[in-house]
């Protein structure tokens, strides 16, 4: 554990600690919090993803040596939920790890505290500039079809107005890729801030917007900035507004009127210029007709609405998308992937897609990140987009289900045949086995490819 002499650097940031060690984690996190930061520790690869979704994570703190090249995974996670999060290995003094590409900045261990805060607020500096350089997210994460181009004119038409944006649409369609373009395009010089209401309870989520000063409440040992200030001069986007309390609602109206409020236990009122971005998932009309969401707060931020469409309405996104997300995770594991073959080109164009761009995401890195060739092959992606979800086989006989799970692997075979002219060696070539293996497939499945050629 660092000691304790170290300053808090200026602004809050939220931490994310990641070590198979919890009592390490712990500590580290509990230091992070006693300088003013929000810190959250994890002790397993599979509890920093869960943390990891929450979103808004200013940096994660990971053990290089966490196993199975877990410490990669972690970053891709809070990286997928936080594109502009910054990463710092945690590596044991004297140990060799060999290169760390997910990386932005390393900090040894036994962790000193000068050391440690300089690492952290290098790795920011290079995420910063990585993100600066990058393609504007318009172009490469929110595509290019139709429905789409309309969102961003509109989007740029509204950018450098204070209007106050409500962003509807289902869960993983970009709602947080349109906020962040629209806060690139307006102009504003301060930080762009996201804060997902949803994962937090109203008494902490009070503290998270507002702030607080010492002695509030338990554990409060120094006054900190909320996520409104720290969006001064910025953007602050409320993800989640629907499930904000009506206690929250009510405080919020307040300050979407006046942009003024009082930290947790303090009497001072701050001031601030924000653009305000709020998104939800669910139909805020229906809920203020069902009496859980305030009609006044209601009007006050559907000032200019914008839906984002499900990625099923605009399939021809699909391929960019995906080549995108594929360059992206390459990049971060250090391999060389070109591309995808026809067989799993087929099976990301044919999912419906349920959890949206998000999905796809998380379906593209996994294929990039179990593959072990140049091109993400079917059998990398994940079982959903291959034969729908699983849940869809309960109930079914072991017969039915044997067919069901037989049907998309079949209708893969017979796409692949058809783009090679009905030529075995070529589609087993596409589907990335040999022609043995698919003349095995094809007698399990009893499929006669003579009847299935159409006739010349």
């Amino acid at each position: 554990m660092p000691a304790t002499t170290a300053t808090s650097p200026p602004g809050s940031l939220r931490l994310l600690v990641v070590d198979d060690d919890r009592r390490m984690a712990s500590a580290l996190a509990q230091w992070l919090c006693g300088l003013g930061h929000h810190a959250v520790a994890a002790g397993s690869t599979s509890e920093a993803a869960k943390a990891a979704c929450r979103g808004g994570w200013s940096a994660c703190i990971v053990d290089a040596c966490l196993a199975d090249d877990g410490a990669r995974a972690v970053v891709a996670s809070v990286r997928a939920a936080s594109p502009g999060a910054a990463a710092v290995a945690t590596v044991p003094r004297g140990a060799d790890v060999g290169p760390l590409p997910w990386a932005d900045a390393t900090s040894s261990l036994p962790a000193v505290d000068a050391d440690l805060m300089e690492g952290i607020q290098r790795a920011i500096r290079v995420a910063a500039g990585r993100d600066a350089s990058a393609s504007p997210p318009a172009a490469a994460l929110l595509g290019s079809h139709p429905s789409i181009t309309g969102i961003l004119e509109l989007g740029s038409r509204v950018a450098t107005t204070p209007a106050t944006l409500l962003i509807t649409g289902e869960s993983g369609t970009g709602k947080s890729l349109l906020a962040r373009e629209i806060h690139r395009l307006s102009g504003r010089r301060g930080r762009f801030v996201e804060v997902a209401c949803g994962s937090l309870s109203e008494s902490l989520l009070e503290s998270e917007l507002f702030g607080h000063v010492a002695g509030a409440f338990t554990g409060a040992t120094a006054d900190r900035d909320g996520r409104f200030l720290q969006a001064d001069g910025g953007t602050i986007f409320l993800d989640e507004i629907a499930t904000a309390s009506p206690a929250m609602q009510v405080k919020l109206l307040r300050v979407l009127q006046d942009m003024q409020f009082e930290p947790v236990g303090g009497g001072r009122t701050h001031a601030v210029d924000a653009r305000v971005v709020l998104a939800t998932n669910e139909d805020l009309a229906a809920l203020v007709a069902a009496g859980r969401f305030r009609a006044d707060l209601f009007w006050r931020i559907n000032v200019v609405a914008i839906e984002m469409p499900p990625l099923r309405a605009r399939t021809s996104d699909i391929p960019v998308l995906a080549t995108h997300f594929l360059r992206s995770a390459a990049a971060r594991s250090g391999r060389v992937v070109e591309g995808f073959t026809p067989a799993a080109h087929d099976a990301l164009l044919g999912h419906a897609w349920p959890g949206n761009v998000r999905e796809l995401q998380h379906a593209v890195e996994r294929g990039v990140f179990l593959g072990r060739g140049p091109l993400v092959e079917v059998g990398d992606l994940p079982a959903a987009v291959l034969g729908g979800p699983a849940s869809s086989t309960a109930g079914r006989s072991p017969a039915a289900l044997k067919q069901a799970m037989a049907e998309p692997e079949r209708q893969l075979i017979v796409a692949a045949l058809e783009r090679s002219g009905w030529r075995r060696d070529v589609a087993a070539r596409a589907l990335g086995i040999n022609r043995t293996t698919l003349y095995k497939k094809l007698k399990r499945l009893g499929m006669d490819v003579a009847a299935l050629e159409p006739a010349r």
